[in-house]
């Protein structure tokens, strides 16, 4: 059985460079189904439309900026509130387990790069094993 400090460091790398792009797969699913959620919500239950309440708080050149409701409204067209409502639940479950998918690649990524930390402290001219060799034409 290999120990910890003799796993290959360029696997480690490897690895660890696997994971990150797994953690960056997951995060952007997860903002995908919460942007959904987002919509159907709003939808459903439209937010109060922007500005109404400060708008006499804003300098003029601020308040001028503010869509009106009829232009917010745009952006939730195409999608059915009554049948994106019911999918709330599912969705729901999706980013939980989204959620803890998630974490167990963080804590995996955390784990490689602890174990390629140990690996460097252990063995520093393995840095050298990485840097590209240069040729001594020049």
């Amino acid at each position: 059985m290999t120990s910890r400090v003799e796993h290959p460091l360029h696997d480690l790398r490897l690895e660890r460079r696997a994971l990150r792009a797994e953690r960056a797969r997951v995060g952007w699913w997860r903002r995908v189904v919460r942007a959904r959620m987002d919509l159907t919500v709003a939808t459903a239950a439209r937010p109060a439309d922007l500005g109404a309440d400060v708008v006499f708080s804003l300098p003029l050149d601020v308040g001028l900026e503010v869509p009106r409701p009829g232009e917010l409204q745009t952006a939730l067209e195409g999608t059915d509130a009554g049948r994106d409502v019911g999918a709330l639940p599912a969705l729901r479950d999706l980013d939980a387990r989204l959620a803890r998918y998630e974490e167990g690649v963080e804590q995996a990524l955390r784990r490689v790069t602890d174990r390629l930390v140990e690996r460097l402290a252990c063995d520093p001219a393995a840095v050298a094993d990485l840097v590209p060799r240069v040729s001594g034409h020049g």
